[in-house]
């Protein structure tokens, strides 16, 4: 008689809402504040993203991302990613470091959900926003 033991299922938790995993990476002290740093970095983000490459993104962000995406207008010209983090310390009245520090905690969230969605967003942008993702940046040879 061959006697076979069970083994246990493993399971990939779900990922956190975005606000959550904001929440989490951040270590913000209430999801109140996760959410506000979330939707104000997510609704500048947007702005950056050129109108044809939205709707393919849709199907890969997570949905609290989705919504900035459809209804924020495009910027008529590049921005730099410190110019980004300059906009969001004046919206949110907080100094570079701080803004530097939300930015960071969204984008690296938004990175760990999907891994499709950043590489996407980061083709849409201009060169220098790969760390604030929590990517590393390679330079081309020359």
């Amino acid at each position: 008689m061959t006697v076979t033991t069970p083994h246990p299922r493993t399971t990939v938790p779900a990922p956190l809402p975005l606000t959550d995993a904001v929440r989490e990476t951040g270590q913000y002290g209430t999801r109140t504040e996760a959410a506000t740093v979330t939707r104000t970095v997510l609704t500048a983000l947007a702005a950056l993203i050129p109108l044809e490459s939205r709707e393919p993104l849709t199907t890969t962000l997570p949905p609290e991302a989705v919504t900035p995406l459809l209804t924020q207008p495009p910027t008529p010209h590049p921005v730099t990613a410190r110019a980004f983090v300059d906009t969001i310390a004046t919206r949110m009245n907080v100094p570079t470091a701080t803004a530097r520090w939300h930015v960071t905690s969204v984008l690296t969230a938004l990175s760990q959900q999907s891994e499709t969605a950043t590489t996407r967003l980061l083709g849409c942008l201009p060169a220098g926003y790969a760390l604030l993702f929590g990517r590393a940046e390679l330079a081309a040879a020359g």
